[in-house]
C-alpha cells in the first residue's frame, strides 16, 4: 500500500512536571480541546465542516486509519488486494471490530454509508464520482440523487461479497484511493441502527454509534461535547487518556485565556493573538495544505470581464497580508493548489513544477482595469465582498482586501457580512454574491482536492465558472493510467484556471495553536480530518 507522510505530530512532553506549570494533582486522564466552531452533526454523510469531521473521526474509523505518524494505515480493513489494472478493490475487514452497541462492523456497513451519502445528496457524495474516487456508476447516481432507486442504486461499484470481504469497483486507475478511505466520507454506518433512529440519528449521543477510539458520552450544542475511550476498540491499548473534552464555539480569546489559567490543553489563537504567544513554549504553527481565496461568481456580467477578474488580482498585497494581518505562519498563495500538498511523480513539490500566478502590481492592475471597464463600456462598478465575521481572521482580511480594492479608481466596494453558516448553506449556493473570501482544505492528498472545485457541475463550484478547455484537461485526468502524463494535465488544467482567474487565490493558510507541554501524540494532518485524538497522552 502507498503511505503519505503529510502529518505533523505535535508531540512534546517535560522531563519535569513542574516545568510543565502543573501540579501532581492536575488531572492526566482528561485532554482538554477548544474549537472555535460547533458540530453541525455526527452524521459522516451530512457533514461538510472540519470541526464535525474531527468529532466524527474520534468516534469513527473506516477501512484505512492514521498511524501517530499521521501515515495512511490499515484499520477496520485488515488487508486488501489491488487488482492487476488497478481498477478493483477486494478489503478484508477485521474479524474484531465492533459497533459500541455491540455489532460486528460488516462489509454492508460501508456498502449502506456509501449508498447513503448519495442518496441523501450529501455535500461530500461527490467524492464518490469521477473527480476523486472514480466509483463506477457514482456519477449518475449522483446526478438522480434523491430521485435513484433502491435498484439503481445497487449498480454502485461496491458489493459486500460477504459480512467480512468488500469489493469496490473504479473506472479508472486512483493513485490515492487507499488515502481516501481514511476520510470520513467513507466511514462506515450501522444500517439497522440509524434506519431506527431516522431523523434523529446522529443528532445526539444516544443516537450515535462508535468503533472507534471513543465513544462520544455528552454534547452541548454550541458549547461542548465529551468522549470516553472506548474500552471495546480492536486497537484501545494505544489510546492513553479516559476522555476527551471539546469547548464548541468558543472564540479564540477565550480560549487562550483558558489555556492561561490551566482550564485548557490545547488552544487555537487568532492574529491578533500571535504576537502575544510567539515566544512561548506552546506556542505553534504548521502548514494546512489549505488556500483562502476569492470565489467569483461568474454569472456577474461585470465579472465575466477577464481584465476585471485580473486586476482584482493584482490589487492584492499578499506578502503585506500574510506578514502584517494575519500573521499566523500563512505564506502567500502561487495558485490555487497550495504548496507541501503532494509532490509529482519525480519528487518535486506540484508548485515547484506548475509555477507562480500571483503577482501584486498596482499599476498593472489599474491599467488592466481601465481596460476592463472600456471593454464594458462603464465609467466604475460596484461589486459586493461577502465574508464571515464568525470565521477566524476573516473581517480582518475583509478590511484588508477592501483597502487594497480601494485603490482601483472607478472600483466602489460594499462589504458583506454574514455567518459562515449562511454563507455556506445560503449564500454560496444560491449564487447571492459577487466576490467572497471562501477557503477550502485538503481532503486528500493530490491536486484534484482543489481544481475538482472549478469543473463544470462540481457542487463546490459556486461561481459556476466553466471553462471548455479546463473541463477536458479535468476529464482526461479521470481516465488517464499513466502517473506521469496524469500529472502534467493537472499541471495544465491548473494553468488554464489560473490565466483565466477563475478564483484569486490569497493565502496558503497557517494555523496557531497553544499546545501544552505536558501533552504528546496530538497528531494533525494537512489534508483529510485535521487532528487524531488517539494517541494523546498527558504526562
Amino acid at each position: 500500500m502507498r503511505r503519505v507522510k503529510k502529518a505533523v505530530a505535535l508531540a512534546l512532553s517535560c522531563a519535569m512536571l513542574s516545568g510543565c506549570g502543573g501540579s501532581s494533582k492536575r488531572d492526566t486522564s482528561t485532554f482538554r480541546f477548544a474549537l472555535a466552531a460547533d458540530i453541525t452533526s455526527m452524521d459522516s454523510t451530512a457533514v461538510y465542516d472540519t470541526v464535525s469531521f474531527d468529532a466524527i473521526h474520534a468516534v469513527t474509523e473506516g477501512l484505512m486509519g492514521l498511524d501517530k505518524n499521521g501515515n495512511t494505515t490499515n484499520a477496520i480493513a485488515k488487508d486488501y488486494k489491488v487488482s492487476a489494472d488497478k481498477k478493483t478493490y477486494t478489503f478484508t475487514l477485521r474479524d474484531d471490530a465492533k459497533w459500541s452497541n455491540g455489532d460486528p462492523v460488516t462489509a454492508n456497513d460501508f456498502v449502506y454509508a456509501w449508498k447513503r451519502i448519495i442518496k441523501n445528496a450529501g455535500t461530500y457524495a461527490y467524492m464518490l464520482g469521477s473527480t476523486v474516487a472514480n466509483i463506477k456508476n457514482a456519477d449518475a447516481l449522483i446526478k438522480k440523487g434523491t430521485t435513484a432507486t433502491d435498484a439503481e442504486m445497487n449498480t454502485l461499484g461496491v458489493k459486500a461479497v460477504n459480512d467480512k470481504t468488500l469489493t469496490v469497483e473504479l473506472n479508472a486507475p486512483v493513485p490515492f484511493f487507499a488515502d481516501l478511505m481514511a476520510f470520513p466520507s467513507f466511514y462506515p454506518i450501522n444500517e439497522k441502527f440509524a434506519e431506527k433512529a431516522g431523523n434523529k440519528y446522529a443528532t445526539a449521543p444516544q443516537y450515535t454509534l462508535s468503533n472507534g477510539a471513543f465513544v462520544m458520552s455528552k454534547w452541548t450544542k454550541g458549547k461542548s461535547a465529551e468522549f470516553e475511550k472506548n474500552d471495546d476498540y480492536y486497537n484501545k491499548g494505544v489510546v492513553k487518556i479516559k476522555k476527551l473534552h471539546m469547548d464548541l464555539g468558543i472564540k479564540p480569546q477565550s480560549a487562550s485565556a483558558n489555556f492561561d489559567a490551566k482550564k485548557l490543553d490545547f488552544a487555537e489563537i487568532a492574529t491578533e493573538l500571535v504576537d502575544k504567544y510567539k515566544n512561548s513554549k506552546a506556542f505553534k504553527q504548521y502548514n494546512m495544505a489549505s488556500t483562502s481565496y476569492i470565489e467569483i461568481n461568474h454569472k456577474n456580467k461585470d465579472l465575466q470581464n477577464a481584465n476585471i477578474r485580473k486586476a482584482l488580482s493584482l490589487a492584492v498585497n499578499r506578502k503585506s497580508l500574510c506578514n502584517d494581518i494575519v500573521k499566523d505562519g500563512s505564506s502567500p498563495a502561487e495558485g490555487f493548489v497550495p504548496a507541501k500538498l503532494t509532490q509529482s511523480p519525480d519528487g518535486k513539490d506540484f508548485r515547484k513544477v506548475a509555477g507562480k500566478y500571483t503577482d501584486y502590481n498596482l499599476k498593472e492592475a489599474q491599467a488592466a482595469f481601465d481596460q476592463g471597464l472600456k471593454e464594458l463600456g462603464k465609467k466604475n462598478i460596484t461589486l459586493g465582498l461577502l465574508y464571515g465575521s464568525d470565521e477566524t481572521s476573516s473581517d480582518k482580511v475583509a478590511e484588508y482586501l477592501e483597502t487594497n480594492f480601494s485603490k482601483l479608481k472607478g472600483l466602489k466596494i460594499e462589504m458583506k457580512a454574514t455567518t459562515f453558516k449562511d454563507k455556506i448553506n445560503n449564500r454560496l449556493p444560491g449564487g447571492n454574491f459577487d466576490l467572497c473570501i471562501n477557503g477550502w482544505g485538503a481532503d486528500y492528498p493530490d491536486p484534484t482536492t482543489f481544481l475538482s472545485l472549478l469543473h463544470k457541475g462540481n457542487s463546490n463550484n459556486y461561481g459556476k465558472y466553466d471553462n471548455a478547455q479546463f473541463n477536458t484537461l479535468m476529464n482526461k485526468v479521470q481516465s488517464e493510467t499513466d502517473v506521469a502524463k496524469r500529472y502534467n494535465l493537472l499541471v495544465d488544467a491548473e494553468k488554464v484556471a489560473m490565466q483565466d482567474y477563475a478564483n484569486i487565490p490569497l493565502l496558503d493558510k497557517g494555523k496557531s495553536v497553544l499546545l501544552a507541554e505536558y501533552a504528546s501524540g496530538l497528531v494533525y494532518h494537512s489534508f483529510g480530518v485535521e487532528y487524531t485524538f488517539t494517541y494523546v497522552e498527558l504526562k
